[in-house]
């Protein structure tokens, strides 16, 4: 049985998204929250898988909240519900921790398939979030939060998709053959890499190589 926490300030909202969830099977609302702080207390009492989490509220921002929760929280994978579909919004969501961003007038399979990703930890996006409002951003879990990385392993990934030797970046950064390979392998680890190839391509593939 998955575990959702909804956050809104719209008692009307909450209500609706609890009726739906119920309806979906698995799914079990354990709490309800209508502002960023409340979501953060509720969610150290309850511990649900996912947090379902608005990002207009009274008070502190759902932005607010989400970094919150990344931090007390971890566990508990946070999908963003917003009427904004700007890539403003969407990037910072995604580099706060985020693992889904669905826009309040998406079909309620949406959210069903986001909740379901979320647990599967993997990300889900509104179709009207599309690729071009996305670009220039680096990521999120299944390819990693990019823009997350320290600026050292962000320039290790950079060279990498440039196709740069291990040898060559110890080089190009003044630092050693070791450092380069530890860094190497948090990068992997942050971005799910099951082995080298792939974190090439990812590498390759964010930064528009050819």
């Amino acid at each position: 049985m998955l575990k959702v926490l909804i956050c809104d300030d719209h008692t009307l909202v909450r209500a609706g998204l609890r009726r739906l969830l119920d309806s979906f099977g698995d799914i079990e609302v354990v709490a309800e929250a209508s502002s960023a702080d409340e979501a953060v207390v509720r969610t150290r009492e309850t511990l649900p898988d996912i947090v379902l989490l608005d990002l207009s509220m009274p008070g502190r921002s759902g932005f607010d909240a989400l970094a919150e929760l990344r931090q007390q929280c971890p566990d508990s994978a946070v999908v963003i519900m917003s009427m904004h579909d700007d890539a403003l919004h969407v990037r910072e969501a995604l580099a706060r921790g985020a693992v889904g961003f669905v826009v309040k007038d998406a079909a309620p399979a949406e959210l069903e398939i986001a909740v379901r990703a979320a647990a599967a930890g993997r990300v889900f996006l509104s179709p009207q979030v599309s690729a071009p409002q996305l670009q220039g951003y680096r990521g999120a879990r299944g390819e990693g939060n990019v823009d997350a990385l320290p600026r050292r392993q962000r320039e290790i990934l950079d060279a990498i998709g440039a196709g740069r030797t291990t040898k060559q970046i110890a080089g190009d950064l003044g630092i050693s053959v070791k450092t380069v390979e530890t860094h190497r392998a948090r990068i992997m680890e942050a971005l799910g890499c099951r082995n080298a190839g792939e974190l090439l391509r990812i590498a390759m593939r964010l930064y528009d190589r050819p």
